[in-house]
């Protein structure tokens, strides 16, 4: 099964205040294990960067200036999401942009349902606890130190490492129902090689740890 870590940075918050995407970055994961293949692109959000955004990312006006408009990348970027699951940290920020881009261009939005939100697995999961991705790359034991300031595809990196481990079995799950007999377990089709080794001990050694428990008795009871 191929998946899509998704990952975008904005000019603000909000694509209801004019907000526009600056970075979309993508990496293809199948059955779990990342591929080579990526999607990553800057785009001119033809508007200025919002100081709060200027220092979550640190793309200036200037830098994104001379890049592509959405218009000019939104083909090859369906293509590449095309028939995938996408795995987005607090999906509704990032296909609220996305399908505002969308809109303006009179494209299909995105569907939710093609969407899995980790920021929901994670309040789910750990309820209480911090959920953010530098949070739970912590947990998860996550090397982030790269991560000086947001970027779309290092944080799509992180993403794909955090998602395994919070979806990752540890140990095997059983699903069971009300049908006992249905639950039953043949052992006999079970290919598993088991031994049980019994170890006879000698008679000297029967005393000594006699003697053993003795002297322990006299030293903690007498």
């Amino acid at each position: 099964m191929k998946e899509v870590i998704l990952d975008t940075e904005t000019t603000g918050l909000s694509f209801k205040d004019g907000h526009r995407i600056v970075e979309i970055g993508c990496i293809e994961l199948e059955n779990l294990i990342p591929t080579k293949n990526i999607f990553h692109c800057y785009l001119n959000p033809e508007r200025k960067v919002s100081e709060s955004a200027l220092k979550v990312h640190g793309y200036t006006d200037q830098f994104l200036s001379d890049k592509k408009k959405f218009v000019e990348i939104v083909d090859d970027f369906l293509d590449f999401i095309k028939n995938k699951k996408i795995i987005i940290h607090n999906a509704e920020f990032d296909i609220g942009h996305l399908n505002n881009e969308l809109s303006l261009i009179n494209k299909k939005n995105i569907s939710k349902e093609n969407v899995i939100d980790t920021l929901e697995i994670a309040r789910n999961k750990f309820p209480g606890s911090g959920i953010s991705l530098d949070a739970l790359c912590k947990r998860f034991r996550v090397d982030n130190t790269r991560r000086e300031k947001h970027n779309a595809i290092l944080d799509c990196e992180l993403l794909s490492k955090v998602y395994i481990n919070l979806i990752g079995q540890k140990e095997p799950i059983f699903q069971f129902d009300n049908n006992f007999e249905k639950n039953k377990i043949n052992f006999e089709e079970i290919n598993v090689e088991y031994s049980k080794k019994i170890i006879q001990i000698s008679e000297k050694e029967r005393e000594e740890h006699k003697k053993f428990l003795r002297s322990e008795l006299k030293k903690n009871y007498f």
